[in-house]
């Protein structure tokens, strides 16, 4: 059925539980895992780019902690159920091209991930998940 399974996860609750279910059906399925965490570039937030300049150690250093954070905690659950996971962290002013462009140069099979993410439910309508189910041609698992 499915061979490689992609996870992107922003950490959020609901993320997690999405991750949690792809790691189900990845061992349901004897799949193998890629997490993947898609950060935003600190110029990409800020209307003047060199105003960011001071920051940008800073920023990405945080970005690089919470990464992490959110990756060893996708990969310690796939191995606790014996699923192989690899992880793997873009910066993309886009993170729903990432995930399309990740998903397709990875070869997965299908893409599992959270119906809203950390804006919560009331940002689904601009939601990350629905530029992917527009754009994926990979299958989408949305988890609500």
């Amino acid at each position: 059925m499915y061979t490689h399974i992609l996870l992107p996860t922003d950490g959020s609750d609901l993320s997690k539980a999405a991750m949690k279910h792809g790691i189900a059906l990845a061992k349901a399925t004897g799949a193998k895992i890629t997490a993947l965490v898609v950060s935003t570039p600190l110029q990409s937030l800020v209307v003047d780019p060199s105003a960011a300049t001071k920051a940008l150690a800073q920023y990405k250093a945080l970005v690089a902690e919470q990464t992490a954070k959110y990756l060893d905690h996708v990969k310690e659950d796939a191995e606790r159920m014996g699923v192989a996971c690899t992880t793997l962290s873009v910066e993309h002013d886009k993170p729903y091209e990432a995930i399309v462009d990740t998903a397709r140069d990875h070869g997965c099979d299908l893409v599992v991930m959270a119906s809203h993410g950390l804006r919560g439910v009331s940002a689904i309508l601009g939601s990350e998940t629905l530029k992917v189910l527009t754009h994926s041609t990979v299958p989408i698992l949305v988890y609500r």
